[in-house]
């Protein structure tokens, strides 16, 4: 009642999509300022909205689409918009402004999604659902789903180590590339939209 072989091939891509050791600096560029106590309950608030973000779309990933009329291209290229004011923010200093950060929460957004439940991860999602025509291939494919959002869960929740070790400057220095990683991340996931787009017209 497991296959796998379909539980090692999604993981693997959802640890590939969803990038936990990448994860880390920009967890610790939103997050920095708070007591470890929030930075630990906001790491498990982001698994649990993306969890429940990849779980509904994995359920009614194509019935949602089609009622909103969104193309997974669209999905891609909006999700890659919204990374990039985020990253944009991370490289002008602007988190570091208090009232900014610290009366929101970013375990909602842009953590649990779409950083971590972006379009990339949920279209995967979508077609391993769509493809597991057996129970056991069913398994194996919520079994990778939980699998690695408990990965994601003891990176983020272990990387306020980190922390103790870089302090404040190191911190404001992981922030700036936290900021060109995320800028980078977000202008590939438009190109992969747009070249989606004119394959597909």
């Amino acid at each position: 009642m497991f296959d796998v072989a379909v539980f090692g091939s999604l993981f693997l891509t959802l640890f590939v999509i969803m990038d936990p050791p990448g994860i880390t600096p920009i967890f610790i560029a939103l997050t920095g300022g708070r007591p470890a106590r929030v930075q630990k309950r906001m790491a498990f608030q982001a698994v649990c909205v993306a969890g429940g973000v990849i779980t509904v779309f994995g359920l009614l990933g194509h019935q949602i689409l089609n009622y909103l009329h969104v193309s997974v291209p669209a999905l891609m290229i909006a999700g890659g918009l919204l990374l990039l004011l985020i990253a944009l923010d991370l490289l002008t200093g602007k988190t570091d402004e208090p009232k900014q950060t610290k009366d929101v929460n970013v375990a909602l957004v842009p953590l649990g999604m779409p950083l971590l439940a972006g379009p990339g991860a949920i279209v995967s999602v979508i077609l391993a659902v769509q493809k597991a025509d057996s129970a056991a291939m069913q398994v194996s494919v919520w079994t990778a789903i939980l699998a690695i959002h408990v990965v994601l869960w003891l990176v983020m929740r272990y990387s306020l180590l980190i922390i103790r070790v870089i302090k404040d400057g190191g911190v404001v220095l992981v922030t700036r590339l936290a900021g060109m990683m995320l800028s980078a991340i977000a202008v590939q996931q438009i190109i992969n939209g747009v070249t989606q787009v004119i394959q597909g017209s």
